[in-house]
Formats: C-alpha cells, structure tokens, sequence
C-alpha cells in the first residue's frame, strides 16, 4: 500500500482537478454485457465527451487528474465505461463513488440492460463471445451470472436504460436528449458548409448539394471580377437585391425546418455543398451568409470554401 502521506498528496490534487471540473459531467456507462455500452459512448464521444471504455476502477481518479485544464476547454465532459471484463470492478465501486465524492465531483451512473432473448439474439448477430461465457455453461447462463453480479450495481443507478426494443438511432436521440447543451437547438448536430465551384467538381462527401448558378453573377463585372464572395460589395451584389434576398430568405425558412429534423433522427453530422461556375463568388456568399445564420440558430457550424482561389 502507498505512505499515507502520497494517499493523502493524491487525494488532494484530485480535490483541486475536481474544483477545476466544477460542472462538467462524469457518467460511468455500465450494465449487461451486450446492452448497448459501445454505442453509447460513441454517442458521448460525438457530442464532445472523452470517452474511454475499459478502466480499472482504481485508475478512475487518476484520470480525472489528467483531465487537466486544457482538455476541459476541449471536452464537455467524461464519459467512463466499466463492466465485469474489469475483475474488480464490482467490488470497487463503492470506492469509486466515494473518492469522487469527497473529491466534489458529480458522478452520474448509467445502467444498460436488455432482455435476455435480445442479449441472446445479438450475440448470435455479432458472434462475439460473452465475457462470462467461459465460466458458466452456455450464453444464457452467462447472461443470469452477469445479472446477479451486477444486480447491487443496478439499484445505485441513476439512470436506467432498457435496449431491448431500442434501434442503434434510438438510442443515440436517447443519450442525445438526455446529455445536451441547455439551450441547442441542434442537439449535438453540426453542420458542414462546403463552397465549390461546378467547374471543378460536386464535393464526394456532400450529403446535400445547392445549385446557386441561378443567382447574380458579379464575374461579369470587370470591377468585381477580382473580389470574391468574401468582400462586402460581392455579399452585396449577391444577396441584396433579387432574386438573391428572396431566395436567402427562404432557405433560411427551409433549414430551420429540415435541420431540427435531422437532429430529431440522431444525425450528429451533416455535409451541404453550395456550388456556383466557378466557386469563388457566388458559392462563397451565401456560405458565408448561412454560417452567420446557423451560429445565430444554436447550431455548430464549420465552413469550407473549397475552390476559393481556383475560381
């Protein structure tokens, strides 16, 4: 065993690593083997959350202590996931739980579980092994072990999730309604605007693409030719007279119907491409416009003007 003194030196850094993580969220995912753990903490992982599956109870402490500063700023929170692969993980927890809480953090248990003839059916789909397996005769008495093993563990949840007549998607809108920022619109979806022009190619990874070639062209004046969709006049020209003012209109009208939706179905990600001929006014305009828009609309919103100088 450790001097006291390093016990009582460890205790206190992970005091101060708690004050520094005073509202960001810890949440242990455990349950059934099979349940659905993985899939949730890749839920967690792309909502912002640092994930890592497979701890020893022991390291849970020395993990907090490594989220340091700059990791809080890139990360919402952790999400930790503990099952019986850990030997000691049932024994430990009320240690878990009690360093963490005389440390001042706050730690949210979540328990998966499922009907055994689900578990059953989804092993069979995966052909995994079941962590148990090797110590009880058969998948169905692996399942029963692992119930009564985890059974003290289930009733200190603070959550608990029944699967069993759960989609991959509906569990992830699930975990995404649960855990998401106070006052997104977006629930974890962000949003990719990519500019491109026609002449060089529609971008692969769109899952959706704009024609914008119906709009006023500023390449045909001789003065604005040189600018792009960047500079002020060319926005201007674009996008304040018509079509272009109507047309922005409604498509504002149009996404803040459609995204919401897409976010409803569990999407955490979505690619839009807007082309024009050449990709360096038009294009460039009106996603920039709609980046202005989407930030405005509780969404996270990256941008791309891929063919900017090609143009």
């Amino acid at each position: 065993m450790p001097p006291e003194s390093e016990t009582v030196a460890q205790r206190q850094d992970l005091r101060r690593a708690a004050r520094r993580a005073a509202g960001i969220p810890l949440v242990v995912v455990s349950g059934l083997s099979g349940a659905g753990k993985s899939t949730v903490l890749n839920v967690f992982e792309d909502m912002g959350f640092f994930c890592v599956d497979g701890l020893p109870p022991g390291l849970v402490g020395k993990l907090v202590l490594l989220f340091d500063d700059l990791k809080m700023e890139r990360h919402r929170g952790l999400a930790l996931g503990l099952d019986v692969r850990q030997d000691d993980f049932v024994s430990r927890w009320r240690e878990v739980v009690e360093e963490m809480t005389q440390a001042g953090m706050v730690l949210k248990l979540l328990f998966l579980e499922a009907r055994t003839e689900v578990l059953v059916r989804r092993y069979a789909t995966t052909r995994r092994p079941h962590p148990l397996e090797i110590l009880a005769p058969g998948l169905d008495q692996a399942i029963v072990r692992e119930r009564g093993m985890l059974k003290d563990l289930r009733l200190q949840a603070d959550l608990v999730v029944d699967t069993s007549d759960y989609s991959i998607h509906d569990l992830r809108r699930f975990i995404q309604e649960k855990w998401s920022l106070p006052g997104c619109s977006g629930q974890g979806l962000r949003v990719h605007l990519i500019s491109f022009g026609f002449k060089y190619g529609v971008p692969l990874e769109a899952d959706l693409v704009f024609d914008l070639r119906f709009l006023p062209n500023p390449y045909f004046d001789a003065q604005l030719r040189p600018l792009s969709g960047l500079d002020g006049c060319i926005a201007d020209y674009v996008l304040q007279g018509e079509p272009g003012k109507s047309f922005l209109r409604r498509f504002e009208e149009f996404l803040r119907f459609l995204l919401p939706l897409y976010a409803l179905e569990g999407r955490y990600r979505l690619t839009m491409a807007l082309g024009c001929t050449g990709g360096r006014h038009r294009s460039v305009a009106v996603t920039q416009a709609l980046s202005t828009f989407l930030n405005s609309s509780g969404f996270a919103v990256s941008t791309e003007y891929r063919h900017l100088e090609l143009g």
